[in-house]
């Protein structure tokens, strides 16, 4: 698309809308044929709906100080093309909200002209995948809260929060954000107990460890993700936990099952006997009575 303004600059543009996917960086072009002056060039990025200014060049630099805030960290010129006619701009970080009209106006002593571009943001879905179950640990074990985001964007964009929600109001468990976790962020109770997964962050794996783990840990977690401005969340249920003491007893009642049933005179005996201490303890047994029969039987 070319515009000329009334007294013949002519600003040359696209041909058509400019389609780009949520979370990438666009180039709006924006050029002209004839050499200009440096000194006397104005060059204003605006964008019409609604009327905000994007990117200011004058005076022979940008000037950043008039940007709209949003915009002043994702909207940069080609510095070095600026000499040769090209006035293009590049968007970073391209979000749902940047759909729309954006307009270049060149202005150069007595000449002026402008184009305008148009942003088509290509949104898609942020899904964020956990568990379908809730998970168990035992007493001073570390757990891990899985947490999996599947997108087109970089996870170098996601803003990530880890928050236990069911006590009077949410606790901040674990925090990943500006490329890199701040464990800072995190409550007392979590320092130096909880991290992420480094290597697999890449991979958009955002799970969370929990190291020697609590009573006062039972609860329900939430992994908060933030990209390109969608979010999702999934949560995990980390249910009551098993003591140290309480494993071993039922590591040895297990042991004793899987090591004599096949040969003992006394089966009925022995599965009444481990019957009765699982229930004492409300544990779960790798082998349920009624399997253990089933086996019996079938011999």
């Amino acid at each position: 698309m070319m515009s000329t303004g009334c007294l013949g600059l002519i600003v040359k543009g696209p041909s058509g809308p400019l389609v780009a996917p949520l979370g990438s960086s666009v180039v709006l072009p924006c050029s002209v044929d004839q050499l200009l002056s440096v000194e006397d060039l104005e060059v204003e990025w605006k964008r019409t709906d609604p009327d905000t200014l994007i990117h200011l060049f004058q005076d022979g630099e940008t000037q950043t100080g008039v940007q709209q805030e949003d915009y002043q960290d994702r909207a940069h010129f080609f510095t070095e093309e600026i000499q040769h006619g090209n006035f293009s701009l590049r968007l970073d970080n391209l979000k749902a909200e940047d759909e729309g009209q954006y307009t270049c106006t060149v202005q150069s002593q007595e000449e002026t002209g402008e184009t305008v571009v148009e942003i088509k943001v290509d949104v898609e879905r942020l899904s964020v995948l956990g568990l379908s179950h809730s998970i168990s640990a035992s007493v001073g074990e570390d757990v891990t809260l899985s947490c999996s985001v599947d997108s087109h964007i970089t996870p170098e964009d996601f803003e990530v929060s880890w928050m236990k929600t069911d006590e009077d109001e949410d606790i901040m468990v674990l925090l990943y954000q500006n490329n890199e976790a701040s464990p800072e962020a995190s409550v007392e109770r979590y320092r130096d107990r909880v991290e992420f997964f480094t290597a697999e962050i890449p991979k958009g794996n955002f799970s969370l460890r929990l190291k020697s783990v609590r009573t006062e840990d039972i609860g329900v977690y939430m992994c908060h993700v933030f990209a390109g401005g969608l979010s999702a969340n999934t949560t995990v249920e980390l249910e009551r936990l098993v003591s140290s003491g309480e494993q071993e007893m039922v590591d040895e009642v297990e042991e004793i099952v899987e090591s004599s049933w096949p040969a003992c005179s006394a089966y009925e005996e022995l599965l009444e006997v481990m019957a009765c201490a699982t229930e004492r303890l409300d544990l779960p047994l790798k082998h349920k009575r009624s399997e253990i029969t089933h086996s019996r039987i079938d011999e």
